[in-house]
């Protein structure tokens, strides 16, 4: 398969470029500015125009919607959540995906292919312990933009799964968490293999668990 893999340069999105080349995938991954990587920022649609001119009319079997921000994490709900952070999260997790699809949709067409967006169990209504808004609502956002793509793009044989990766051991995750980077992909890679069109809309964790809404 053909595959690109959004904000690759560290954690899941490195692990996942790196086992989907180790499973025998034509893999690419994008960065901001980083060796080896198709370079994208995906706040910036003039950086979407010019990745999608370099893939021309190639096919993309699956586009991975990695890249993703969580700026909020501790701030404190009286004097916290400035809104330059609400700004910037929801420009790189909601925005960013749509952007990296809108750009790759011909590709995506061509093969029939697929869309795995990388959210979290925080986008979930029925989880909600508090705290971290600003992340959480950006999540929730992606999750909806994830299951509306899938109503208008199943026509087009194209089918949307949203992820939740795991509490996994990276920056963002912390050294505490539960699973690593390579676990997590191992786990998300079998997913979005399963995907399909009789699939398409599913909220699940990397270990193939149905997630509430």
């Amino acid at each position: 398969m053909r595959i690109l893999i959004t904000g690759a340069s560290r954690g899941i999105g490195a692990a996942l470029l790196n086992r989907a080349k180790a499973d025998g995938h034509e893999a690419q991954g994008t960065g901001r500015s980083d060796p080896g990587l198709l370079t994208l920022d995906v706040t910036d649609p003039a950086s979407h125009a010019a990745l999608a001119a370099t893939f021309g009319t190639t096919p993309l079997d699956l586009l991975v919607c990695n890249a993703g921000v969580y700026r909020d994490k501790g701030q404190p709900l009286d004097t916290g959540y400035a809104a330059p952070l609400w700004a910037d999260t929801f420009a790189t997790n909601v925005a960013g995906v749509f952007f990296a699809v809108q750009s790759l949709l011909p590709n995506l067409r061509a093969a029939k292919g697929k869309i795995a967006i990388i959210s979290s169990q925080m986008a979930s209504q029925e989880k909600a312990p508090g705290g971290s808004y600003i992340y959480r609502a950006s999540k929730a956002a992606a999750l909806n933009l994830g299951r509306n793509l899938a109503a208008d793009l199943k026509d087009d044989g194209i089918a949307v799964g949203i992820y939740h990766p795991g509490w996994v051991q990276t920056d963002m995750g912390s050294s505490s968490a539960h699973i690593t980077p390579e676990q997590s992909a191992k786990g998300l890679l079998q997913r979005f293999a399963a995907l399909d069109l009789a699939t398409t809309g599913c909220f699940e964790n990397w270990e193939g668990r149905a997630l509430a809404f």
